[in-house]
């Protein structure tokens, strides 16, 4: 049966458009709110995790929880479900979410320019003319994280939709009845080929669903039963990622054959040498007001295999150890408001588990002796060595990781 994706921007009526859709065609209306509750009843989760997801957002530390992924995998058995009863109007950004070839789902988009937006936005929450503008900037950029991070287009791109309705020149009846006009043509029916891509659209949310769960981020395509195992990440061990992603995939029911191929994004990066995925600090948060400093560090360190959150300032940094602690942190002294040096007391009180890197380029013997008393565990100077900088954080997460396994020995003795 087919469907409706309806993706509409903020003052363009589509709350409205999608109601009146559904009613006229008598079929079922989901909402954004109603698929995540659905999505979070089938998994037993939460729904601000899957909505953070759907827009593009991640944990600073992604990486480790990989969040994001099985967030997006639960979403998309959620859908296919939906899908396999078809009859169905969704809207929100869940619908991005459909591959190309489901070609049942009519994918709708209503856009308007910024003035007439702008206009209802001022009259519909009663703000004035620039903070209406600067609500519409919000949304959009909000649309724009999620086409970006899934086909590298603006949210109202013509390529993304099947119709595309300018609703500063529409009423919601003319718009409406373009998107039953639209749905009855023959190139959106349910067909064989439609119905087998459905099934194979759910079988892969499975699979990637359940490795993601076991912690690894990949693309995963299927075709009447046999899997594609996509790998975009380097890994120095690759036959043996193959061989675990094989093994897990034929896990899933309906799987019939799993093949596990590099994809066209995977590159070996300049790994430090000597230094073992085992070795690498999992969680890293680097903390400097410098904005170009601190991203060029970030990339400079991801070539060496080490991946990091980023907080521009004391403030910022606090609030990320308080959520989701580090292992280790490389922090610059000097910074607006909150410094580097209190920044690291409240860390080592609050969360002594975390080492701390300092690095500075504006240094004295004094705050180095100040710092070695709160905790530091090494004080370097800018411009810093990056091979140096990357045995540093080896070294610092071996001491998290003896202190862990300090901590398990103590708990057995007292067992």
């Amino acid at each position: 049966m087919s469907t409706i994706a309806v993706f509409s921007a903020s003052n363009c009526r589509g709350d409205e458009v999608a109601e009146a859709v559904a009613t006229k065609l008598d079929w079922q209306l989901v909402t954004h709110a109603q698929l995540l509750e659905r999505a979070a009843r089938r998994f037993n989760v939460s729904t601000p995790p899957l909505d953070r997801a759907l827009w593009g957002e991640r944990s600073v530390f992604n990486r480790l929880t990989h969040e994001k992924e099985r967030s997006l995998a639960r979403v998309r058995v959620t859908l296919a479900e939906l899908l396999e009863d078809g009859r169905v109007v969704l809207i929100g950004p869940a619908g991005y979410l459909i591959p190309p070839e489901l070609t049942q789902v009519l994918k709708v988009g209503l856009v308007a320019d910024a003035e007439h937006r702008a206009t209802l936005a001022a009259k519909e929450e009663n703000v004035s003319p620039a903070n209406a503008q600067r609500l519409i900037r919000r949304d959009d950029e909000r649309w724009q994280r999620v086409t970006l991070q899934l086909f590298g287009l603006a949210p109202w791109d013509t390529r993304l939709h099947d119709l595309l309705v300018p609703m500063h020149a529409t009423s919601v009846e003319r718009a409406v009845e373009l998107i039953c006009e639209s749905v009855a043509r023959p190139a959106v029916r349910s067909t064989a080929e439609t119905w087998q891509a459905t099934l194979d659209f759910g079988l892969a949310a499975q699979v990637q669903l359940t490795l993601a769960d076991e912690g690894y981020d990949v693309e995963v395509r299927a075709e009447s039963g046999r899997v594609v195992v996509i790998i975009n990440r380097y890994t120095s061990r690759l036959e043996r990622l193959r061989a675990e992603l094989s093994r897990l995939a034929r896990t899933v029911q309906g799987v019939k054959d799993v093949n596990a191929i590099v994809g066209p994004h995977y590159k070996q990066p300049d790994i430090y040498p000597g230094l073992d995925d085992e070795d690498l600090p999992p969680k890293i948060l680097l903390v400097d007001d410098e904005r170009e400093f601190v991203l060029t560090l970030s990339e400079r360190l991801e070539a060496r295999n080490l991946e990091s959150a980023v907080a521009h300032d004391g403030e910022e940094a606090l609030a990320i150890v308080e959520t989701d602690a580090p292992d280790v942190m490389v922090l610059d002294l000097k910074m607006p408001g909150i410094d580097g040096l209190e920044v690291l007391r409240r860390v080592k009180q609050e969360r002594p588990e975390t080492e701390v890197i300092i690095l500075t380029g504006h240094g004295s013997d004094r705050e180095r002796v100040r710092a070695t008393e709160l905790g530091a565990f090494a004080y370097l100077n800018k411009p810093v060595d990056i091979d140096e900088l990357a045995e540093t954080m080896k070294q610092a997460y071996q001491r998290v990781r003896q202190r862990g396994r300090d901590d398990d020995s103590d708990g057995d003795s007292d067992r």
